[in-house]
């Protein structure tokens, strides 16, 4: 119980609880969107390549882009990037909405909405990972990582569960209309920050600077694992997300509000595990939680893909968000501990990049699972993190051995 309370001391901070207010409303719009998008697609082309093509519509920029992105997190003032691409953001989904009204939608405009969502996202993402550490005290720095994992994972809770009724009930249609409003509410809370910027000179190019960040992480090992840990994970594992309307309706037979009641499963599956975290706040081998939450994770994904019962299919998401909050916490909070302020925005630019590539590997899965079956491709991702994680740790002590230590300097 202490553990878990003393993750709220982060929200007693002004700035920071008025962020995470916003940040609440935006991911619970995220969460919903996942479950209206992908409900939209497989209505309209009954074809599992098709979730695929929307993961790359959504990843292909952000790849691309997230990297610029963290250079211009640490040269210009986020309040008004993460503003900025908020609005352009809801703007593009209250369209899609019309359009859906409207019975104009197709899929060509689902897929031009993921881009420009995926492209907005890339300079999101590194300014909101930059700007909340300016946000709280040092000392609560974990704290503000939980609290910011706790929306992402709480909501997955009520969130997709909801957009699965209000799918069902009232069309897709009114779910985009509420998503807008979520992404709204977080721009309109952060322009109203007043913190000190941390803005550097625009003294090189930004190429220069994006190679400067790239080669600290090449250059220190343990930041090439964390990174290379994130990719598996949203890689491998965020792809059973894109394919759930095919266990949704094909394998479980359990139609758009069953596939929300899954999200939630995770959903309190990985709330419980941010709890965990809060008991384990003080456990100094941060490498071993990382390490043992990605192989169970991994094992979990295994069981779902080849689970034909309900149950069984609930209590292996359930498992799976526990797991996964455990070790991407820990990553998280050991990223922002150890990466140098100086070069916070590329390092995490990096991170996000890897972060949210989840949607590209939907591609990969979507492929393997028109030649197979959708149940091949999930089980094919949870072999590959499980691998990557245990020979990983097996050959590397410093793995092993790693904790959460303050960046020098």
């Amino acid at each position: 119980m202490r553990g878990g309370l003393r993750m709220l001391n982060a929200l007693r901070h002004p700035q920071y609880r008025r962020y995470w207010l916003g940040n609440l409303a935006a991911v619970s719009g995220q969460q919903m969107m996942w479950v209206a998008q992908g409900w939209l697609i497989y209505r309209l082309t009954d074809s599992p390549l098709y979730l695929g093509y929307a993961g790359l519509a959504t990843a292909a920029p952000a790849i691309i882009l997230n990297l610029i992105g963290g250079v211009f997190a640490d040269r210009l003032d986020q309040r008004k990037v993460i503003f900025t691409t908020q609005i352009i953001i809801a703007a593009t989904v209250a369209c899609l909405a019309t359009l859906t009204a409207l019975d104009l939608v197709r899929v060509w405009h689902i897929l031009v909405a993921a881009f420009i969502s995926g492209s907005t996202q890339a300079f999101n993402n590194p300014a909101r990972q930059s700007i909340f550490p300016q946000l709280v005290d040092r000392k609560d720095l974990m704290n503000a990582v939980s609290l910011n994992s706790i929306v992402w994972q709480g909501t997955r809770i009520v969130a997709p569960a909801t957009g699965g009724v209000i799918v069902a009930a009232l069309g897709e249609a009114v779910t985009f209309y509420v998503v807008a409003m979520g992404f709204l509410g977080l721009g309109f809370a952060v322009i109203g920050l007043k913190v000190e910027r941390h803005v550097r000179a625009r003294n090189r190019a930004v190429l220069s600077e994006l190679a400067e960040g790239l080669g600290f992480i090449r250059d220190n090992f343990l930041f090439t694992f964390l990174i290379a840990m994130s990719f598996f994970n949203s890689f491998f594992g965020m792809s059973v997300q894109q394919l759930m309307p095919v266990f949704a309706r094909d394998i479980l037979e359990v139609g758009p509000a069953g596939m929300g009641f899954l999200f939630s499963m995770s959903g309190v599956g990985s709330l419980l595990g941010i709890f965990a975290i809060g008991l384990l706040g003080d456990f100094e081998r941060k490498g071993l939680l990382i390490v043992g939450g990605a192989s169970v994770y991994g094992l979990c994904l295994v069981l779902f893909a080849l689970s034909t019962m309900y149950p069984l299919s609930a209590a292996a998401m359930f498992c799976m968000g526990a797991f996964s909050s455990i070790y991407t916490i820990t990553l998280q909070t050991t990223l922002q501990l150890r990466v140098p302020d100086e070069l916070r925005g590329r390092v995490m630019g990096v991170y996000g990049m890897t972060h949210n590539i989840g949607p590209l590997g939907a591609v990969q899965a979507g492929v393997v699972a028109s030649a197979f079956s959708a149940p091949v491709a999930v089980a094919i991702g949870g072999c590959a993190i499980l691998f990557f994680a245990l020979s990983t740790a097996l050959t590397r002590r410093e793995v092993r051995r790693l904790q959460a230590a303050p960046a020098a300097g």
